[in-house]
């Protein structure tokens, strides 16, 4: 065979194929027509052998089946001949093709000594449905024929001639690489003889990349080592373009076959060999069966390694599989510190540079999710990709041996308040240099040597839900507080010391108090703040601080328990560390003792809240925060319960009244704060929080601020100009905490200093309006001047550049080392363009110019026509022009690049500067600011106060020895918006008619259910606080005297997690009010005693009721069911029956409600009515009025005491008697004082003067 040619007579196609035809260049799926028109192309047979081809040799021999259906295979076929040793080289393979293909059959029974007809298909197994499917065969040629390009396959594809397995499928995934356009190009065929046909191989295999990350990764070039990205050869495999397909069959064989040659890679010998027909050397089909043997051994593939994202991170490191911390304790122990991981030291020594990196920083960081920046995006690994898998369906695959999951680097706020959002902590990981300034730094021997070879990257700070302090991240506009507490029994009362901060505007509050056996400072400063995160010393803090924290903070609120002395610090390392910080120390001041605030050295001896203040730096130095808060010097001294000067609204009362979340949701809708909270600015909302919570007490401020609104609302021009002035203001207060941290983003500056021009501007609007309002005028007098700060700030830098570029780019002579490093970098550029213009005379060509492409900058770009140096390297190149470099030029660029490098460093050291030189005026930024909150809130208070409807007025302080209130057609202004025709009701409690009467302190209300007893109570109390914030009140006429404190009983509720039933909750907050309420308080009781039995609730109610009225004397309403108690305090000068009024049809069981306030005592509560309104069956609501006739206790002694005095003789209330009772006994108390006191034991003074006052007061 040898060098001869082989003739073959010609073949006539299976399909005849169309003239003018055009071929597809890709799709392998296009339809079923084409494919068998294809096959049937590659299926010819010479006329002698047609009669033969109907008994196709079928071998049916054991062969292996391919595994997976789209991994290209051909049968082992044996031959003695070397070209017959199958391919077991890694290639790429085609997709899959339809199913519906020509299959080859046998016809006729074969004999087991046939003689192989020959044929252009390959014998294959017909029980392999791959054969038939998933595979392109080989076929026969001639001398003149060679295999080409496939017109159905894609250049950058490859055949895989290898047999597929499980554990290749598993272990080998082929990366689907982006299809390309195929460019047409002119092939010569060329006609090569039997021992001329060779294929060659691809020079370098298939990178075996994870296709996954091809969307969004790209590779760290940085990172040393670097594990190159291999790709295919494609060059010269992508088939010839041809738009018509000739007529001629051998023609298109030759076309066909072509295109085929390209695409088949073997091992470097001819496959035309193994299928040519030698009529003397007749080879039988059992020894073709048999497995093929090689003098070569077969080249095997390695098998590679799984991936890291198929296993849990904790099945690839057995020290993950049981968790220790640091100091090697196991969840479950009590020192066991959950933000820390043991790693083993065996461990570090199998890590990658990259990973000892990450171990390094993640070990300190268990609890945390750590956002690593690698390029462009920011990623997550191991566990936290986990997270990040399970919560947000993020991509979960492989880098550098570890699973990983990434987001780009522009949403990265976004996906931190997702995690946040979930309660989890987020670490913020970057990388601190470019891969240029690795290089700078490790040629200048400057930095770290060996394993920290790779990008330098460090901890920049750890977010969580309570210390967020980006704008971008905070939800809205009021305060997050984290709150450190430290508690301590001192002289069996519990004490506090509290340290907490708004980390946005590096606001800090402090306070230490004792507290009563109910904790109700301690549930009145939660009530107030709502913690986003608490800080507690573990073991130190007391069961009931911790159920009064659980029952009223968030669900999402962070606990973070701290061991005492290293996280948690005592007072006295506090001190030390805040004087070895320099936390305190002025810029340019060092060598001078350190300052502290005031605030702060007014609490330096207070041990509790230092404490609490050291466990709150512990953790913010934890956060990479505490230098850039503490420094600010921003303290201020907190009080819960401030007795003078403001009206004390403690937890319950806030809770009861819906002040901040009603107690439907929790939500704000229908709160008094929503109603009120009309300011456009975001400090302003956050003091008028503070105005609510704190209510002024005393009248001369009080009618202060009702004459700044009283002026706002006579000049509505005035609210107009200031709100469209401010209404777009930024949050100037978080953003000048954000500089003086050295953090804020360019644009961002640009908005402080627009705001605060903002601010001068709208001050000299208002400064027209002064001499109207002492309150205004001086807030107006109190703004700093800012004009001259500003001044500075409009010629410092390009405004533009920072709003479009992100960058601070000081204008020519504000800056020195700019000036410099501009110049430097304008130099090298003209040596550039002047080393061009001097290569242009050289070779006398005017079309030289620079050329970027990509990273390679500066490329000379010549005509192809021009012959340049040797020495000139050619970097790249298009159909007319090539572009070079040369050493000098390579030197010029170098340098160019490094002092670009140097001039980015700058400007972050500029940008640095100029955040120093604002903050340098922080006491007037923050002044400035101040006096616009409070203006803000009055403006709000003018706008709240007109959008109250008719009639609204403004209240009128008293200052009466006896407490009074007075409002006329008083209506609940948070339900006006819900209830069209509210009914209005005139309230009256104290103070004294116009004949000098006294009139009675407290109402008595009684009343059907659901007749609106509680929305009497409640909208008496908020009316009071609306007044003494300073805003109008609903009403037509509204005068009272300043109340100093409003407490509340209202409804029925238990207490679980302190394991306290509905009577005792009762109990506790009626325990507070007998205790806490003055003359001046306003008290409402609602249904006291219905927690426990009838007998026992009458004698707790009328107890209380009786102390209140009687010995308290504060302004209040009792709301209840037991009737019986009107009759007990009949005759009471301090109680005054009150009853709502209704319309009761008897016959049908139906109550029409007036939902009017009169005189008089209600009939009944008549439940029965209401539970037949409610639709309880008629035969259970006559079986429960029979029951309460015959069994109510409460009933039959209203029915007795009206017995007893209708008759006059023996009946005294039972109030007075035991009035008389302790008078009589009034002498116990001068044996406390050391009095002398009688054998009998009682007073004789005393009991004379008790009994006279009894007897006076019948």
């Amino acid at each position: 065979m040898g060098g001869e040619k082989t003739t073959l007579p010609s073949r006539t196609p299976a399909k005849t194929p169309v003239s003018n035809k055009k071929i597809g260049t890709g799709s392998v799926s296009a339809s079923t027509g084409k494919q068998q028109s294809i096959l049937g192309f590659f299926a010819r047979q010479t006329p002698s052998s047609q009669s033969q081809s109907q008994e196709s040799w079928t071998p049916t021999s054991t062969a292996p089946k391919s595994a997976a259906p789209h991994r290209h295979a051909t049968t082992d076929i044996p031959s003695s001949s070397p070209c017959l040793q199958e391919s077991k080289k890694s290639m790429n393979e085609l997709p899959p093709l339809p199913h519906k293909q020509t299959t080859f059959k046998a016809t006729t029974k074969r004999s087991s000594n046939i003689t192989p007809v020959p044929t252009s298909d390959i014998a294959e197994p017909p029980s392999s449905q791959e054969n038939n499917t998933d595979r392109i065969m080989a076929k026969i040629v001639t001398s003149k024929a060679v295999l080409d390009s496939s017109p159905t396959r894609k250049g950058n594809n490859k055949i895989n001639y290898a047999e597929s397995t499980d554990d290749d499928e598993d272990e080998l995934p082929v990366a689907s690489k982006p299809r390309r356009r195929l460019t047409q190009r002119s092939q010569r065929s060329k006609v090569l003889g039997d021992d001329e046909d060779e294929f060659e191989a691809p020079k370098e295999p298939l990178a075996d990349d994870d296709e996954d990350m091809d969307d969004f990764i790209v590779s760290d070039e940085s990172d040393a080592p670097t594990r190159k990205r291999k790709r295919a050869n494609t060059k010269g495999s992508r088939p010839t373009k041809r738009a018509n397909l000739s007529s001629s069959p051998e023609k298109n064989t030759e076309k066909a076959d072509s295109s085929m040659s390209d695409n088949i890679p073997t091992n470097g010998t001819s496959t035309a060999h193994q299928w040519i027909f030698d009529p003397d050397n007749i080879i039988p089909a059992t020894e073709l069966l048999k497995p093929a043997t090689s003098k070569k051994p077969k080249a095997s593939r390695p098998k590679a390694k799984e991936k890291a994202h198929t296993k849990d991170p904790d099945q690839r490191y057995p020290w993950l599989a049981k968790i220790q911390d640091k100091n090697h304790n196991s969840p479950g122990d009590e020192d066991y510190d959950p933000s820390s991981v043991f790693v083993p030291r065996s461990a570090w020594n199998d890590f990658s540079p990259f990973e000892t990196q990450y171990w390094e920083i993640k070990q300190n960081l268990w609890d945390t999710v750590v956002f690593f920046k690698k390029g462009k995006f920011y990623e997550l690994y191991e566990n936290d990709a986990t997270i990040g898998h399970q919560l947000f369906d993020l991509k979960l695959t492989d880098r550098v041996n570890m699973r990983m999951v990434g987001v780009p680097e522009s949403s990265l706020d976004m996906w931190v308040n997702q995690f946040v959002a979930k309660g989890y902590k987020v670490a913020r990981v970057d990388q601190m240099e470019s891969a240029l300034g690795k290089e700078m730094r490790e040629r200048g021997g400057t930095g770290p040597k060996g394993k920290d070879k790779i990008i330098r990257r460090e901890l920049a700070c750890i977010l969580t839900g309570g210390t967020l302090v980006d704008g971008a991240m905070l939800q809205d506009d009021m305060a997050v507080f984290c709150v450190s507490i430290k508690e301590q029994i001192v002289d069996g009362l519990p004490s506090f010391g509290i340290a907490f901060v708004d980390a946005a505007t590096g606001q800090f509050f402090l306070s230490q108090w004792t507290d009563d056996a109910e904790f109700t400072k301690f549930e009145t400063f939660v009530a107030q703040t709502n913690p986003g995160e608490l800080i507690l010393e573990r073991g130190c803090i007391s069961a009931k601080a911790l159920r009064i924290l659980k029952s009223n903070v968030s669900p999402l609120t962070i606990w973070n328990y701290k061991r005492s002395g290293t996280e948690f610090w005592d007072a006295e390392k506090t001190r030390v560390v805040l004087d070895g910080a320099e936390y305190f120390v002025r810029e340019g001041h060092e060598e001078e003792e350190p300052v502290w605030p005031e605030v702060l050295q007014e609490a330096k001896d207070k041990e509790l809240v230092m404490s609490a203040f050291g466990g709150l730096t512990k953790y913010l130095a934890l956060l990479k925060i505490d230098k850039a808060l503490i420094s600010q010097a921003n303290f201020q001294w907190y009080s819960p319960i401030v007795r003078n000067g403001t009206l004390v609204l403690d937890g319950q009362t806030l809770i009861n009244l819906e002040i901040f979340a009603n107690n439907v949701d929790g939500g704000p809708e229908g709160t008094l704060f929503q109603l009120l909270n009309r300011c456009v600015t975001p400090f302003g909302k956050r003091l008028f929080r503070q105005w609510v919570c704190h209510p002024l007490c005393n009248i001369p401020v009080i009618n202060e601020r009702l004459d700044a609104v009283e002026m706002l609302l006579n000049d509505p021009s005035i609210c107009g100009q200031f709100s469209s002035s401010m209404t777009k203001m930024p949050d100037l207060e978080r953003l000048i905490s954000r500089i003086h941290a050295g953090v804020c983003k360019p644009e961002d500056f640009v908005k402080v200093l627009d705001g605060f021009e903002q601010i001068e501007y709208t001050a000299s609007l208002l400064s027209a309006y002064q001499g109207g309002c002492a309150l205004i005028d001086r807030l107006l007098k109190a703004m700093p001047n800012l004009q001259e700060p500003l001044n500075y700030w409009k010629s410092a830098f390009v405004r533009k550049k920072a709003l479009e570029e992100k960058l601070l780019v000081p204008v020519m002579g504000i800056d020195d080392d700019f000036d410099e490093s501009i110049a430097l970098i304008d130099d090298i550029k003209e040596r550039l363009h002047a080393l061009l213009k001097k290569k242009s005379g050289e070779l006398k060509c005017k079309n030289l110019k620079f050329t970027d492409i990509g990273k390679e900058i500066y490329q000379i770009e010549a005509p192809k026509s021009v012959k340049v140096p040797k020495e000139w390297k050619q970097m790249s190149a298009t159909n007319s022009v090539k572009r070079y470099y040369f050493t000098k030029l390579t030197d010029l660029v170098r340098e160019l690049q490094e002092a670009e490098e140097t001039h980015g460093q700058l400007l972050k050291e500029i940008r640095l500067r100029f955040f120093k030189r604002f903050d340098e005026d922080y006491e007037k930024w923050i002044q400035a600011i101040r006096c616009m909150a409070q203006l803000d809130c009055l403006v709000g208070l003018a706008k709240a106060s007109s959008s109250l409807g008719a009639p609204s007025c403004r209240p009128e302080f008293v200052d009466e020895e006896e407490s009074t209130m007075e409002f006329e057609a008083l209506r609940h202004p948070c339900m006006e918006s819900a209830v069209d025709d509210f009914i209005p009701n005139d309230i009256v409690l104290g103070g004294a008619t116009d004949e000098g009467e006294v009139r009675p302190k407290i109402n008595l209300l009684t009343g059907a259910n659901a007749a609106g007893k509680s929305t009497v109570l409640r909208m008496s109390c908020i009316a009071v606080i609306m007044a003494q914030i300073g805003c109008h009140v609903p009403a037509q006429s509204a005068r009272l005297t300043p109340v100093d404190r409003i407490m509340s009983r209202l409804g029925a509720n238990d207490n679980i997690f302190a394991a306290q039933s509905t009577f005792f909750v009762e109990l506790s907050e009626t325990k507070k009010i007998l205790g806490e309420a003055t003359p001046r308080s306003l008290v409402i009781l609602d249904e006291l005693g219905r927690g426990t039995s009838s007998y026992d609730g009458v004698a707790v109610a009328q107890a209380v009721l009786h102390h209140v009225a009687t010995h308290v004397g504060c302004l209040g309403f009792f709301a209840t069911h037991y009737h019986s108690l009107a009759s007990e305090f009949q005759y009471h000068p301090s109680i005054r029956e009150k009853r709502m009024k209704i319309h009761v049809d008897d016959a049908n069981r139906q109550i029409t409600f007036l939902y009017k306030l009169e005189d008089g005592v209600a009939e009944g509560s008549f439940g029965m009515h209401c539970a037949s309104m409610c639709g309880i069956p008629s035969k259970i609501v006559e079986g429960a009025e029979k029951a309460a006739r015959e069994w109510e206790y409460t009933s039959r002694l209203k029915e007795s005491l009206e017995r007893r005095r209708e008759r006059g003789t023996d009946w005294l209330p039972l109030g007075v008697v035991s009035d008389l009772v302790g008078v009589l006994k009034g002498g116990n108390s001068d044996e406390e004082n050391g009095g002398e006191r009688n054998n009998g034991g009682t007073s004789l003074d005393g009991a004379l003067e008790g009994l006279l006052k009894g007897i006076e007061a019948l």
